[in-house]
């Protein structure tokens, strides 16, 4: 697959996933961060960073997807709590860079990635907490949704409204690091919000170079079972509609002197 990409002249974007199942809100019993901590993957991650370096070109890498989220495993809601949690992510964080910067793969560019809310809500949560450093990061990013089902009532603010609120924190813990939207994105046929309103103001917004660190966004371009009911299935792909379709290609029709094909990274 990183053939593949770079092949297009483009940069791969890979997210270490370590977990054993794909459910949410619950302890991770196979790659907890104590393990991690403690070296028993040790051999596989350098094994990764071997290889990692052998391609030979720059790669973006990820751990610890959006750590000031409760639904994934290496929140500190799951991991010794409010005053544990968060150092051992940072601990864990900061193992697995040494260890594969030890292993000599400097084409790796690190991201370091959280939601722009905190859930829970609570000042041990805030994603300052779980910043691991600037010497463990080279770009940051967060995830910024509207409504990511038909029902959901929650998230109808617009991007700027997150913006807002995410990006002076981000720009304040890591001055001068270059930023992505690394996922946003909003359901096709939520019935509290306008799909093609919401987008065409994100994306001129993103466009607007109001927030200069940002280098580049991701559109969370798929769809997923939510329960039995296949009406409540979430789609956010583009192409589904025709409308997002349009908006999407005037934005970049209109910006296309902002979009740069030449791949860029730190390194």
């Amino acid at each position: 697959m990183c053939n593949w990409i770079r092949g297009l002249d483009k940069i791969p974007y890979v997210r270490l996933m370590l977990r054993s199942d794909v459910n949410q809100r619950h302890s991770e019993k196979t790659f907890s961060l104590q393990k991690i901590i403690a070296g028993e993957f040790d051999a596989d991650l350098r094994g990764w960073a071997r290889d990692a370096k052998a391609f030979g070109t720059p790669v973006l890498i990820e751990w610890g997807t959006e750590p000031n989220g409760n639904w994934f495993g290496w929140n500190g809601k799951w991991n010794g709590g409010t005053e544990e949690g968060p150092k051992r992510y940072i601990a864990a964080y900061r193992h697995i860079v040494d260890l594969m910067r030890s292993e000599g793969a400097g084409n790796l560019t690190w991201v370091w990635h959280v939601n722009w809310w905190d859930e829970p809500e609570r000042k041990w949560n805030a994603f300052e907490n779980y910043f691991p450093g600037e010497n463990y990061c080279d770009w940051l990013a967060l995830s910024a949704y509207g409504p990511t089902t038909l029902l959901t009532r929650d998230g109808t603010e617009s991007f700027e409204f997150k913006m807002r609120e995410a990006y002076p924190r981000l720009t304040k813990l890591a001055p001068g690091k270059p930023i992505i939207v690394a996922e946003f994105g909003c359901d096709l046929h939520n019935r509290y919000v306008d799909v093609v309103h919401w987008t065409r103001t994100a994306l001129e917004d993103l466009f607007s170079h109001r927030w200069p660190a940002i280098v580049g966004f991701c559109w969370w371009n798929e769809g997923w079972q939510n329960d039995d009911y296949k009406k409540h299935d979430t789609d956010m792909i583009i192409l589904h509609d025709v409308d997002l379709t349009r908006v999407f290609r005037d934005e970049f029709a209109q910006h296309a002197d902002k979009i740069q094909e030449t791949p860029v990274t730190s390194n």
